[in-house]
């Protein structure tokens, strides 16, 4: 339609006259909303002005901040017709924009869009506290005590030139009850990780929220934000310089929903996605487009799969049970973790890579920082934050600080991240799987030794992983012909892909497949009670010195796998076949991680202590015999201490040293004086 000759004039009309597609006079109903929810902003999408006013919208992206105080006007005064008294308490009502017609990528913001209406997507990685910021100042005059009033705008307060009474042109006070605040904050947004350009280091910028924009989002939050860009003067030693900052001045901001989030799916795509999942072979199909440059390793793609599929949270009244899977694989070095690490990062919706050596708690988690200038503490979100509902991989995690370690253990089992730093108090979400590497301790995988003693984690850590798996590289002539092949191959013919599913549409599936909620059946749930049940009775067989080899806490992580693998179907329900796939799974982790050297046992004793229960008996047995003696003599001479535990338990003189090395490094005994060994209290 032709503009009208005003602006204002063009704004009423759409106010008035804009209709939505069921025939309601969609702002004009806004405007009588504003009272009744006693809100302050009157929200414009971009999409209907748009349609109704190109003229109009087109002059309000050129200059989005000399039209909003019109449009203000406009509003109050239709507000004045509906509530007077409303209109009257507001002290000010802000005009926000949303629904831009394009986006503006953050790294391309630039001096073409200052002062103009752009609309980008970002991640919070940093916020200030809130804090008052002066619209309307009023000072008194120290002579005469009239106040003066004064508009504010830009960065420092203007204080008035003279008095309006007396001339006076010094001395002001300011008069906060007569003046006019609001509050703003201050975050910091960054380019979201799976919109960085390879090998760059991601853009960020400020954003100035103010009124009712503060706090509706905190670190770690995606958000879209719609705002005109302002420019910031920098300053050196001889005053301001020629070159400015960029800052964002908020109109709009929503958090993205974290579900619908995932990936935008067109009708053709979820069309493509179904089809897919009809092929009776959708699970191999699957299986073999994870990481299909690596050779073999195919119960770790399995639990790969899993994790990018993830299994169902359950929040109940009086706990949270965690729907997401974490693995850990351990193994020798060139046996291809770290690259399955990153194509679990890229593949995944939302995925991060980070590595140990590189990371601090404060990177993995979150930190405290103090802003330049004010001095005030702000909250920075780290990796296990910016991953929320995504995958975080973590290559050698062996290689971390181990205080930087022990920031982890909450986010994998409570998945939070709680802060209590500079005065800061807070508990930031970090709900997303963890796929971590570690190199055995030296260099390569001792088969004779349990886990705990190959690698640096503490025994903590890794019972929270759901799947442990181990990659040995043995000689073997027909695997490694096979594998050799397979490499040479993907050298020659670099054009050629292996996967029945490509990356885009990989992470496609995934995404629509996060969507399903699979529910247990009554046959599964008695699959599942028999096989714990069973495992269980195994342990009470062996009588009290026999090993557990399954808890609760494996239990979980069986109903999350097999939930995961019924997404992979796209199916409501988990069969029969699900369970018994996952528990096979389940049962070659245990295998490689979870056997007692000694006895060749299944101990799940081994990842929650990280020695075998046959180690742990002996120790008793050792601590018994030092305990019994101690009461007689006092300290324990050495040799008679072996000749107890040979006749007492059978114990020769080489195992009994190696037991009394294990608890004197545990510190449980110690020497007084060479040769003699006593209980530490």
């Amino acid at each position: 339609m032709a503009r009208l000759e005003s602006v204002e004039q063009s704004f009423t009309q759409f106010i008035e006259d804009y209709t939505d597609d069921n025939g309601v006079f969609k702002y004009d109903q806004r405007i009588s909303e504003l009272a009744v929810k006693g809100e302050k902003s009157f929200i414009i999408d971009f999409t209907d002005l748009y349609s109704f006013d190109m003229d109009l919208a087109q002059l309000i992206m050129d200059d989005p901040e000399g039209n909003t105080s019109i449009f203000t006007t406009v509003v109050r005064s239709k507000l004045r017709t509906r509530d007077p008294i409303y209109a009257e308490s507001l002290k000010r009502i802000n005009i926000r924009y949303r629904n831009l017609p394009a986006e503006t990528q953050l790294r391309k913001l630039g001096s073409d869009n200052i002062g103009r209406l752009v609309m980008i997507h970002g991640i919070i990685v940093r916020a200030s506290s809130i804090t008052p910021l002066v619209t309307r100042a009023t000072f008194m005059c120290p002579v005469c005590g009239e106040l003066n009033h004064v508009e504010q705008s830009g960065q420092t307060l203007q204080r008035p030139q003279k008095c309006l009474a007396c001339d006076n042109r010094k001395n002001f006070e300011l008069v906060p009850k007569e003046s006019v605040f609001l509050d703003q904050q201050l975050v910091t947004i960054q380019e979201r990780p799976e919109d960085l350009p390879p090998g760059q280091l991601p853009r960020s910028i400020i954003v100035e929220l103010k009124d009712d924009l503060v706090d509706v989002a905190r670190p770690g939050d995606r958000i879209t934000l719609t705002g005109f860009i302002r420019i910031i003067p920098r300053y050196g030693r001889g005053g301001e310089l020629r070159t400015f900052d960029l800052q964002v001045d908020a109109s709009f901001c929503e958090v993205s929903g974290r579900e619908s989030e995932l990936l935008e799916l067109s009708a053709e795509d979820e069309a493509e996605i179904l089809e897919i999942a009809r092929d009776p072979f959708v699970h191999q199909k699957l299986l073999k487009s994870i990481a299909p440059s690596i050779y073999g390793n195919d119960y770790i793609k399995e639990a790969v799969l899993y994790l990018l599929l993830g299994g169902v949270g359950k929040d109940l009244e009086d706990v949270k049970i965690r729907g997401d899977i974490n693995v850990l694989l351990v193994g020798d070095p060139g046996t291809a973790k770290s690259q399955m690490l990153n194509f679990a990062a890229k593949v995944a919706p939302r995925g991060l890579m980070t590595t140990g050596r590189g990371s601090t708690a404060a990177g993995l988690t979150a930190a405290v920082v103090k802003e330049g200038g004010t001095g005030n503490f702000v909250l920075e979100a780290g990796a296990l934050v910016l991953a929320d509902k995504g995958v975080c991989c973590i290559d050698e995690m062996d290689k971390m600080r181990e205080e930087d370690r022990g920031a982890i253990h909450p986010a994998m089992e409570q998945q939070i991240v709680p802060i209590a730093k500079g005065g800061i108090v807070a508990t930031l979400n970090s709900r997303c799987s963890i796929l971590a590497a570690a190199n055995p301790t030296l260099g390569r995988y001792n088969p004779y030794q349990t886990i705990a003693q190959n690698i640096t984690l503490p025994v903590t850590l890794l019972s929270r992983f759901d799947i442990i798996f181990i990659l040995r590289d043995t000689p073997d002539s027909t695997v490694d012909g096979e594998i050799a092949g397979h490499i040479l191959g993907l050298h020659r013919d670099l054009t050629s892909s292996l996967a029945p599913m490509d990356l885009q549409l990989m992470r496609k599936y995934i995404s629509y497949a996060k969507r399903v909620k699979p529910r247990l059946t009554d046959e599964v749930i008695e699959r599942f009670q028999s096989f714990y049940v069973q495992m269980r009775n195994a342990s009470v067989e062996g009588g009290e010195a026999s090993a557990v080899s399954i808890t609760a806490r494996q239990l979980e992580s069986l109903v999350r796998l097999a939930e995961a693998r019924a997404r992979a179907h796209l199916r409501e329900e988990i069969t029969i076949e699900d369970a018994e796939g996952v528990l096979n799974l389940m049962q070659k982790s245990l295998e490689q991680v979870g056997i007692d050297v000694t006895t060749g046992q299944i101990d799940i004793d081994i990842l929650y202590t990280g020695k075998p229960r046959s180690l742990q008996n002996q120790l008793q047995k050792v601590l018994q015999v030092i305990g019994e003696m101690e009461r007689v003599s006092g300290s324990v001479k050495e040799s008679d201490l072996y000749e107890a535990l040979g006749t007492d338990y059978g114990i020769n003189r080489s195992e009994g040293a190696r037991l009394v090395s294990v608890l004197m490094k545990d510190g449980t005994i110690y020497m007084p004086r060479p040769g003699y060994y006593r209980r530490t209290d």
